[in-house]
């Protein structure tokens, strides 16, 4: 088990987690920092103050009312939908590619692809802006045509790790999937 320090495309730090349970099976996991307590105190001491002004000019309750539920359901939204706490990747040889992804509230959604249905995995680059983006993704083979691609599957689409991540998790799934060939 090895842990290693990265970044996301927007410079935020990740960890990755490699742990190889056998030489057909290595899963990846990649954290990111938990929900800082000052950045949610600092919007909601925002949006309050902004629902104190407007009280102070208005005399009228509503507006405090709504900024009280509105910063609640927006944080429970943000925590439920929104903020991973990490994503696994779990590759085993003769089975598949099982993904999760655990959300800050307790949520997780996991999906498996069939090593039957895979072709590759590969690093793919999208224009993003004015940015170039790198992302690890899983190509699936066409049923009726089998050296064609069906679909693409992105793999941490939360964290967004940098290409350098992205290369080490890569390298340890092209030897396992070269074992199974």
């Amino acid at each position: 088990m090895e842990v290693e320090s990265f970044t996301d495309i927007n410079g935020n730090a990740l960890s990755l987690d490699c742990q190889s349970h056998s030489g057909f099976c290595k899963e990846f996991i990649v954290s990111s920092p938990k929900v800082s307590i000052g950045k949610v105190m600092a919007y909601t001491c925002c949006v309050w103050l902004v629902a104190y002004t407007v009280f102070f000019f208005t005399e009228n309750t509503a507006a405090l009312s709504s900024a009280i539920i509105i910063t609640l359901v927006g944080m429970v939204l943000h925590i439920h939908f929104v903020k991973v706490d990490h994503e696994s990747l779990l590759v085993i040889g003769s089975l598949g590619i099982q993904m999760s992804s655990s959300y800050a509230s307790g949520r997780e959604t996991t999906s498996f692809i069939e090593m039957s249905k895979i072709k590759d995995i590969v690093i793919n680059e999208a224009i993003h802006m004015h940015q170039i983006i790198y992302y690890l993704c899983v190509l699936l083979k066409d049923p009726n045509e089998p050296n064609t691609v069906s679909s693409v599957v992105p793999l941490f689409q939360s964290s967004k790790p940098r290409l350098n991540c992205l290369v080490k998790v890569y390298k340890s799934c092209q030897e396992i999937l070269l074992k199974h060939k």
